[in-house]
């Protein structure tokens, strides 16, 4: 990681928590429902790092020498309050490939990084790559209508889980579909076309 990665990144970071540090986000959602999304995102997080993170930062590399980028960036995950704690379980285990890739992750909200990116842009991912990963848990009901095909039972609602990489080769883009009633969570349907059942970017 170059010095100017190192200092973007311990900006970032130090940018994050001040701004946890003086807001007071409500959480949503009961214990059971928080869990289950913490659940979610963590599998998913080990996933993404054990079989997807260093193949991606190959194909980076076919850009670095090209463009200039750096050939160790940092990796910032952006997710919601649940993510982050999962985050953190995941990136604090004494595992060898976690220590590897641990001082390269800054764990954030997306607005935490989008404020630090106005005043700090990096538009070609010179020094970092973002994945994001996190849970839309409140679907309007207006929008259930896109998932007839994987009907609800009552007292039951859906989930979006979205993930996805930039700054790593090809820009990646995903929705998978699940179900929360109440008491768990179950997968329905990966990788849900959006475009297919229009519902946009929300």
């Amino acid at each position: 990681m170059t010095p100017d990665t190192q200092a973007w990144l311990d900006g970032l970071r130090l940018s994050a928590a001040a701004a946890r540090h003086v807001q007071s986000a409500a959480v949503a959602g009961t214990p059971a429902e928080r869990a289950a999304e913490r659940a979610v995102l963590a599998a998913h997080l080990v996933t993404w790092v054990d079989s997807d993170l260093t193949g991606l930062l190959v194909e980076r590399g076919t850009a670095v020498r090209q463009r200039g980028l750096d050939p160790e960036p940092a990796i910032v995950l952006t997710t919601t309050t649940a993510g982050i704690g999962a985050a953190i379980d995941i990136l604090d285990r004494d595992a060898p490939l976690m220590a590897t890739w641990r001082d390269r992750f800054a764990c954030v909200t997306e607005r935490e990084y989008r404020l630090w990116c106005i005043g700090h842009p990096d538009p070609d991912y010179r020094h970092h790559i973002n994945h994001w990963n996190w849970l839309k848990t409140r679907v309007p009901p207006q929008r259930w209508a896109a998932f007839q095909q994987w009907p609800l039972g009552d007292g039951e609602s859906y989930w979006l889980h979205r993930t996805g990489t930039v700054g790593a080769g090809a820009d990646r883009r995903f929705c998978h579909l699940w179900k929360w009633t109440g008491t768990t969570v179950s997968l329905l349907q990966p990788f849900v076309d959006e475009r297919v059942i229009g519902l946009g970017s929300s």
